[in-house]
């Protein structure tokens, strides 16, 4: 206590402590010399000990310093606390307690159960195969078995093979199996003829079989196999959704009743959502195609179920109605790659996909149509008038090819039905109601194959519907209404001609001027498509490439060698669309009109057996009037600028006139099998053709401005001949025509006189040439005999009328 208030002398500065140790460390040990009461090692130490107050030994072995330790003598009752330290507690580290595990750790051998011998064996012969196992380890003791609980051996954990506890455990697998055998469990419900559902109670599940018995592997396999098998759920297409029963199960009702009422109801209430909310509605479309299908199945119930032919037409003319009212107005096309990898907003995303998956349904429903009409099945006659009302309401959409080709396909045969005026009805509004051109083009197309394919062996009310095409009044329409249509030049003249200083439509650009130009007009093009404007110069090319089909459909008709049923239609068309046929080819037809007239033409000396007059004869008859018709139609228009002499086809329409008059069915349109819906004009009769052809042979444009004397006498005795025979309406227009060619011509009025005059020759009724008959060497004495014979009022009075005609 008295060294307490003097202030301590500090010692001498030691060596640094770290020195000292290197040079207590650096003397040399040897055996002799070091005490038995050596210094462990750190590692070999199971702590690290406190330091403390031990002893005098303790303090000599210890590594304490002559400072620290007088230090500790000091003050050592302040360091009391370390005495009550765990000292194993202390060496209990994280680092410590691994480095102990891994030093206590037993090693497992890998247990390799094979046959082969070992690699030190050099007796080849021996029957005791060595497996590498004790049997020291292999064998377990009784009192080790009975006492389940106690800890291995140090011996045992050294060894690789020893059991561990949990695995001297007895296994209960025959208690478990037993448990499978009497399980029970709840039986499915039972749906009654009347609706209701009964409960079928529990049930036992059948044993296991002697395979699953035998092996674990298969057992479990068995086991995974097994919730596979009894969870198959259907989709929506099949399955029961949405309070709705699945399809096979109303398909599959016992009652037939019953059966139709439930298809009715959830046909009804599909097509309902199905219209209120398109978007979301795809499911139900593939569970409204399920309906009209043949057979039904499901993922749950494999077996094919037969479908009622009812239900089957109902779902038909249902997926009919929705698609009419929920295709959009729109091409659906497909994406391209670049498309489908490039982000998009979620809206446009999902309004993709439902395109393209309604794109599909639509698709699988017109499969479904078309192998029902290939079929000749009972659902034909309900497929093709959905086809065909497809084809009309929805021409915009996609698939349209393969609705015509199917209209197409049913009018190749020879017959006619029903469904064949359908069809044809089909194609006329297609054509009507066409304004772009390009399905106008595509029927054409398809008609043309078939008809070549079918070597013109078809009816001919086919070739009927192309009357019907718009090329008449829309194919003359100039590209743009605001200036007139130039010949563009070319790169190489434009740039030929800004060489040479002169002025050009195309002004010189520079690459990145024509990279801004050439953008331009893409934008330029995206919103024409947007607009949804038809392009008139884009019609106009479309139109001229279906006029170029429709002419070689009617040239290869008209030059077949041998006569077809499809001549008259061909020539109608090429008629009706004469002004537009190119001028280089006028010459050529003119000569295969000629043909046809003299191919038809009656021989001169025909067999007493032959009926020179009879269905036949009225038919070549008809033929021959179409051409001559034809020739006038095609030198009305245009043809007027060529020099052609119409001489022989006004010969032939006077020889024609006689066998026309003899003729039963001369005011009688020709027997036509169609029944159009659009109030088109029937065919024209012989009589109709024949004053046709009179009309423009003596119209002012074609005989100019004073018709030819001799010409029209012969022409005007040979028709008053001939109204002998005719019905009055035939009667009433020749002696009309006959009254006209007086007023034109006052010569003809000395043919309306009995009196004696003078001419040259005589007339010569025989003779099928206008000029050389002879025509003012008589008069038209046939006139008296229709004012006093005929039989009826209005032919008398015209007759009467003509023969006072009086110049005014």
């Amino acid at each position: 206590m008295a060294l307490k208030g003097k202030k301590r002398t500090a010692p001498a500065a030691p060596a640094p402590s770290k020195k000292r140790k290197l040079q207590a460390n650096s003397k040399p040990r040897t055996g002799t010399t070091q005490s038995k009461k050596g210094k462990e090692r750190a590692a070999d130490r199971g702590y690290i000990e406190v330091p403390g107050n031990h002893g005098d030994a303790d303090i000599e072995n210890s590594d304490l310093s002559e400072e620290d330790a007088g230090l500790l003598e000091e003050f050592g009752d302040g360091a009391g606390f370390l005495n009550t330290l765990d000292r194993k507690g202390i060496s209990t580290s994280k680092k410590e307690t691994e480095r102990l595990k891994r030093l206590n750790k037993p090693v497992r051998k890998p247990n390799v159960h094979d046959d082969l011998p070992s690699i030190d064996s050099h007796d080849e012969d021996e029957e005791a195969w060595s497996s590498g196992i004790d049997d020291d380890a292999d064998t377990i003791s009784q009192s080790s078995v009975d006492d389940g609980e106690q800890e291995l051996s140090s011996e045992d954990d050294l060894n690789s093979d020893a059991e561990m506890s949990y695995e001297r455990v007895p296994r209960k697998v025959q208690e478990s199996r037993e448990a499978k055998t009497d399980r029970q469990i709840q039986g499915l419900p039972i749906k009654s003829a009347d609706g209701r559902i009964h409960s079928t109670g529990m049930k036992i599940a059948a044993p296991p079989s002697s395979d699953e018995e035998g092996s674990d592997t298969d057992e479990s396999a068995e086991e995974q196999e097994m919730p596979v098998e009894v969870n198959r759920i259907d989709d929506v297409a099949t399955g029961a959704r949405f309070g709705r029963p699945a399809v096979i199960d109303v398909v599959g009702n016992k009652s037939r009743t019953a059966r139709i009422q439930g298809a009715k109801d959830q046909i009804a209430s599909i097509c309902q959502e199905i219209i209120a909310e398109p978007e979301n509605s795809l499911g139900l479309l593939r569970r409204l195609h399920t309906f009209s299908l043949d057979k039904i199945t499901s993922p749950s119930h494999p077996e094919p179920v037969l479908n009622n032919i009812i239900i089957r037409k109902l779902a038909t003319l249902s997926q009919l109605a929705v698609f009419k009212d929920i295709i959009p107005g729109y091409r659906i096309r497909a994406l391209t790659d670049k498309e489908k990898a490039e982000k998009v907003s979620q809206m446009v995303a999902r309004t993709r996909e439902w395109e393209q998956g309604f794109v599909l349904v639509y698709q699988n429903y017109l499969r479904s149509l078309e192998t029902e009409l290939k079929a000749k099945s009972e659902l034909a006659e309900v497929a093709l008038k959905c086809i065909c009302t497809l084809a009309t309401e929805v021409t915009h959409f996609n698939f349209r090819t393969n609705l015509i080709t199917c209209i197409v396909a049913r009018l190749s045969k020879k017959s006619w039905d029903e469904a064949s005026n359908l069809c044809m009805n089909t194609l006329i509004s297609i054509f009507r109601e066409d304004q772009t051109g390009t399905p106008s083009l595509e029927a054409v197309q398809l008609l043309n194959r078939m008809i070549k394919e079918r070597h013109f062996n078809v009816h001919p009310e086919v070739l009927t519907c192309l009357l019907h095409l718009r090329l008449k009044t829309e194919l003359n329409v100039r590209a743009s209404d605001s200036k007139v249509d130039k010949n563009i030049q070319s790169k190489g003249k434009a740039a030929a001609r800004r060489a040479k200083g002169k002025p050009t439509e195309q002004p010189h650009l520079s690459k990145k001027a024509q990279k801004v130009l050439k953008e331009r007009k893409e934008i330029e093009r995206e919103m024409r498509d947007a607009e949804a404007e038809v392009d008139k110069e884009e019609r106009a090319n479309t139109h001229t490439e279906t006029l170029k089909l429709l002419f070689v459909l009617y040239f290869r008709i008209l030059k077949h060698p041998r006569p077809t049923p499809l001549l008259p239609a061909a020539l109608r068309g090429i008629s009706k669309f004469a002004h537009l046929i190119n001028i280089d080819f006028f010459k050529d037809l003119m000569q295969v009109l000629k043909d046809l007239i003299l191919r038809d033409a009656p021989e001169e000396n025909p067999s007493d057996d032959s009926e020179p007059f009879g269905v036949d004869a009225t038919t070549a008859i008809r033929h021959r009037l179409l051409c001559i018709v034809t020739a006038f139609e095609l030198l009305s228009g245009q043809g007027e600028a060529l020099n052609i002499d119409l001489t022989d086809f006004v010969n032939h329409l006077y020889a024609i006139i006689l066998p026309i008059s003899i003729s039963m069915q001369v005011d009688a349109p020709p027997p036509s099998a169609f029944v159009s819906k659009f109030g088109s004009s029937k065919p024209a009769s012989i009589a109709d053709m024949l004053f046709r052809a009179l009309n423009i042979v003596f119209s002012p444009r074609s005989s100019g401005n004073t018709a030819i004397h001799w010409r029209s006498a012969a022409f005007s005795k040979r028709l008053l001949i001939a109204s002998l025979n005719w019905p009055p309406s035939s009667a009433l227009r020749a002696l009309e025509f006959v009254e006209s060619l007086v007023a034109k011509d006052p010569k003809l009025e000395a043919l309306l006189s009995t009196e004696d005059r003078r001419v040259d020759g005589i007339y010569l009724p025989d003779v099928d040439d206008p000029q050389l008959c002879h025509p003012f060497g008589t008069s038209f004495w046939e006139l008296s005999l229709l004012q006093q014979h005929h039989y009826d009022s209005r032919v008398r009075d015209a007759a009467r009328s003509l023969s006072n005609y009086t110049r005014s």
